[in-house]
């Protein structure tokens, strides 16, 4: 699956994703909306139109309303996108929070966020690695879990603050992993892909 984020989408729009589309590819689409709920619901409404999108992402931050307006508004049929709130971003530590005036910790704030989410009607979240373990216990086993920030041993941080391994986001009970950096950024992004999605094989055999 092709992520395509902000940068993408504002470059060149749905053109983006249709394109992707027809080379046979699915879409998360990872535009994080947050707005009032009917704005968010008419972009998720939008967005849901659009080819072969698998995930679509909101923030958590939103409120109740506004997912359960997003949830609506997907519709309810078996080919809608799954919906998935987005908890803490992975660029964010404590000390940031705090500064923006939240209390407790990212997993605290991680975990309180997922079950809004859930209790929103949300399909799954974005969440940290540090968090989806907890995440997994209060959500249930059906409750998806989409790990960014992946950083294989080598990597750069970037940005990030809170990254984990793809063994590590594996074992700690992670659906689907959000791989950017690590590959576009490498020197062969062909041989960066290959070594994490052998990573990837080998741990999703030590989980089973």
């Amino acid at each position: 699956m092709f992520k395509v984020g902000l940068q993408l989408f504002t470059a060149e729009g749905p053109r983006a994703v249709q394109k992707l589309a027809g080379l046979g590819f699915d879409v998360f689409l990872d535009l994080k909306f947050h707005d009032i709920p009917n704005t968010v619901a008419g972009a998720v409404a939008a967005a849901a139109k659009l080819p072969r999108v698998r995930l679509l992402n909101l923030h958590a931050s939103g409120g109740v309303e506004m997912m359960r307006a997003a949830r609506e508004a997907a519709g309810s049929g078996k080919n809608r996108p799954a919906l998935l709130a987005v908890t803490i971003l992975t660029s964010l530590d404590a000390p940031a929070l705090r500064r923006m005036g939240m209390s407790g910790s990212p997993a605290s704030r991680g975990l309180a966020l997922a079950r809004l989410a859930k209790q929103a009607g949300m399909d799954g979240v974005v969440a940290s690695a540090h968090e989806a373990r907890s995440i997994r216990h209060a959500c249930g086993p059906k409750f998806l879990i989409v790990v960014p920030g992946v950083r294989p041993v080598a990597a750069s941080l970037n940005d990030q603050s809170r990254v984990a391994t793809p063994a590590e986001a594996i074992h700690a009970g992670a659906d689907y992993l959000v791989v950017g950096r690590p590959i576009t950024a490498a020197r062969n992004p062909r041989t960066a892909a290959l070594a994490i999605s052998n990573e990837i094989e080998m741990a999703t055999r030590e989980a089973r």
